[in-house]
């Protein structure tokens, strides 16, 4: 007994060494790679409960859900293809990364389409996230910047957070379960993919089209042989020119073949025949061949128009709870004035506009509008200004908060009941803040740069004036 215990610790020793020598990247047999295996903890926990919430609350939603699950089938695929392939050529992977590509345009594409959603903040976050999808792509570095990806979605589940927070928990839950998918996956690449994706250190070089290869049991069929060579191509004959052509080549090599003698048959040109000195000679000569004629640029061809840009029906409507202001061009006296607390305004892709709301509404936002100016009674809730340049806010009531959110210029005007507002700025330059003071308005300019210390302890950051 003792020595088949002993017998048994030496397998064992000899399994773990085994186990050891052999990377991380490396599947046996079409075996499942160990790093295959922990993104699939990922895929079936995180993923599979965003899913399962995303179909809870349904509709867009839902189907941005089935979109992120697809793509993370799509990353599963590349990553069995590098378990066992070597990495291949730029040119090769650059084709091999194209599923995984098209799932974040799609996914990024249909929230574009859903600007009108219920849920855009949902999904705006996983837009502005999924393309985390791409640390594959991202050598030496990959895990900042999956961190960096998620911290770009954290302003729209912040939102969703303050908006279901006291009304419906299952959206706190997902905001939950889709945060934790990015989390999992920047621990899943400090274990597996620290410097970049890892390829396999054996087996062939992976090609555009080739899939993970096939355990041998079950069988994948071996690839057909090449076919026969093609047949010596006959130089006896010519398509075109058969016989006489022969003949031809052959009195070419001939004439070859004579060495020094083949200049004997060279007429001789005699003193009296030579134009450089017989004068009278030039103006018999046969006419110089003029030479290829200097570049000139080709005459410009007339620029083709430009398609005319589709324009849109202008929108001012009441659309259940929701007011939606969208493609106004040079309307300056829109007015919206029957308006109810529960009611919301949406003004999106207005140009050199100006809209007033009366009354206490809940909430205002103005997306991707340029040269429009809001003035407005009370909110209740938040007046968001999102993807917008050179916008003038005047608050006449009050307002708890302003968000500005990558926007090139905005003018804010306070009231005197309006002084405690807190404004929110991201990702957005030439803010200035107006306050009432002795009848008139004072600006102030709202920080752009700051500076950053460590104390010892945290980080500590101040705004700073810009020097110049």
């Amino acid at each position: 007994m003792a020595e088949l215990a002993s017998l048994v610790q030496r397998l064992e020793v000899a399994v773990g060494r085994l186990e050891a020598m052999s990377g991380p990247g490396d599947s046996a047999g079409g075996a499942v790679s160990v790093y295959v295996e922990a993104f699939d903890g990922i895929v079936s926990g995180p993923v599979a409960q965003y899913v399962s919430l995303s179909q809870k609350i349904g509709g867009d939603v839902q189907k941005h859900a089935d979109m992120i699950k697809q793509a993370f089938s799509s990353q599963r695929q590349l990553l069995m293809t590098a378990s066992s392939s070597q990495k291949p050529s730029d040119a090769v992977l650059t084709t091999l990364l194209q599923p995984v590509s098209k799932a974040i345009q799609q996914v990024q594409a249909f929230r574009e389409q859903k600007r009108t959603s219920p849920h855009f903040n949902h999904l705006s976050a996983v837009s502005e996230s999924v393309p985390a999808l791409g640390w594959v792509a991202m050598a030496p570095k990959p895990c900042p910047y999956v961190k960096e990806m998620l911290d770009a979605a954290m302003f729209y589940t912040n939102r969703v957070l303050k908006e279901f927070k006291e009304k419906d928990k299952t959206h706190v839950d997902w905001v939950k379960a889709y945060v934790s998918i990015w989390t999992e996956l920047q621990n899943y690449i400090k274990q597996h993919h620290t410097t970049g994706l890892t390829w396999s250190k054996s087996g062939p070089i992976a090609s555009a089209t080739a899939a993970p290869p096939c355990a041998p049991a079950g069988g994948c069929p071996p690839p057909p042989p090449p076919g026969p060579p093609p047949p010596p191509m006959d130089l006896s004959t010519s398509s075109s020119g058969g016989a006489n052509s022969g003949d031809e080549r052959n009195a070419l090599f001939a004439s070859i073949n004579k060495g020094s003698d083949i200049t004997k048959v060279l007429k001789h040109v005699s003193e009296d025949q030579k134009t450089h000195k017989n004068p009278a000679l030039r103006g018999q000569s046969a006419p110089v061949r003029a030479g290829p004629k200097p570049f000139s640029s080709p005459t410009p061809r007339p620029a083709a128009s430009p398609a005319p840009a589709r324009t849109l029906p202008p929108v001012l409507e009441l659309d259940g709870k929701k007011w939606k202001v969208e493609n106004q061009e040079g309307a300056q006296n829109l007015v919206i004035s029957d308006t109810e607390l529960k009611q919301v305004v949406y003004a999106y892709k207005c140009n050199k506009s100006t809209l007033q709301v009366k009354g206490k509404i809940n909430s205002i936002t103005v997306d991707n509008c340029k040269k429009m100016g809001l003035v407005f009674d009370d909110v209740v809730g938040i007046v968001e200004i999102i993807n917008c340049k050179d916008i003038k806010v005047q608050v006449i009531g009050k307002v708890p908060t302003i968000s500005i959110n990558k926007t090139d210029g905005c003018h804010v005007y306070l009231s005197e009941g309006s002084l405690s507002c807190e404004i929110v700025s991201a990702k957005s330059s030439e803010m200035n803040i107006l306050v009432p003071k002795d009848g008139e308005f004072t600006e102030l300019p709202v920080p752009e740069q700051f500076k950053t210390v460590w104390d010892g302890q945290k980080l500590v950051t101040t705004a700073t004036e810009i020097a110049g």
